[in-house]
């Protein structure tokens, strides 16, 4: 554990960084674009149009953490159920793993925080409610099967781009569209968290509980289902690493096979005397 914590403390930071600024970022668009006293709200008349906006907005932010030097360092998951899907995949090492999902929720409050000092009164309002994610007025049950039906996607789409050769400098711009258009068209239903941490964040700060339980879960077994999926049709061998950008030059902290793919980058001593690659 502290050997973990001493060599990887940056990682771990990295993934709190980036999940704080994800929230931040949904707090000030989601003022912006539903706060009734906002003009930029009261110029776009059409809710679904505002929706589209705020899809955007969040899948440019998704992008521009994934694709920043330090997503590419940490692998930017900034979610739980990323970390530990690939933790089951058995690309992330367990320390390293409960490290980036304690870092993650962290995160994810922090921004709520940041965001509520930034923004208040507005995100206690009604219509932002600090971005909670709740059901809609299809119920619990719809929320739970549209959140595992989305998470099983991005995962998937992760896992094919990642590890393929072509694909996977892309891999941040599939995550980012997807991110995009699962709040255009799903949001109606769950919210569109698909991560626990987020969740998290937003009932600390709306004092929401209630439905915690299909936020923490169903994103996980979705995931899950995808990583299974995936293993059975490419291979247990078939997932190189757990970053989700792996063209740069940072180190690499997880049970990396990427080198597999690009032998002319060689590993470089780590300062903790530990050699690590990097992509």
């Amino acid at each position: 554990m502290l050997d973990s914590l001493k060599r990887h403390w940056p990682e771990y930071l990295m993934e709190a960084a980036g999940l704080g600024f994800l929230m931040i970022s949904a707090c000030v668009f989601a003022t912006l674009l539903e706060y009734p006293g906002s003009p930029v709200h009261q110029a776009i008349d059409d809710p679904d149009l505002r929706r589209l906006l705020i899809g955007l907005a969040m899948g440019l932010t998704a992008v521009a953490i994934i694709y920043s030097p330090w997503g590419q360092q940490s692998g930017a998951h900034i979610n739980p159920s990323v970390t530990l899907t690939f933790l089951r995949l058995g690309k992330v090492r367990p320390w390293d793993g409960i490290f980036y999902v304690i870092s993650q929720f962290t995160g994810g409050v922090a921004g709520i925080v940041l965001s509520a000092a930034i923004l208040w009164p507005w995100i206690a309002d009604p219509s932002i409610n600090y971005v909670a994610t709740v059901p809609g007025a299809a119920g619990t049950r719809v929320a739970f099967l549209a959140e595992l039906l989305i998470s099983f996607g991005l995962m998937t789409i992760v896992l094919i781009a990642s590890n393929n050769d072509r694909l996977a400098r892309f891999t941040g711009l599939f995550a980012g569209i997807l991110v995009a258009t699962y709040i255009t068209v799903e949001a109606p239903l769950s919210g569109m968290s698909m991560n626990p941490a987020r969740t998290f964040g937003s009932a600390v700060g709306a004092q929401t509980w209630t439905f915690l339980w299909i936020y923490f879960s169903a994103p996980l077994i979705g995931m899950l289902l995808a990583a299974e999926a995936y293993r059975r049709v490419k291979g247990a061998h078939s997932v190189l690493c757990a970053k989700l950008h792996h063209h740069n030059d940072k180190r690499c902290i997880f049970r990396c096979d990427y080198r597999k793919q690009t032998p002319l980058l060689a590993p470089l001593p780590h300062p903790g005397g530990t050699r690590e690659r990097r992509g």
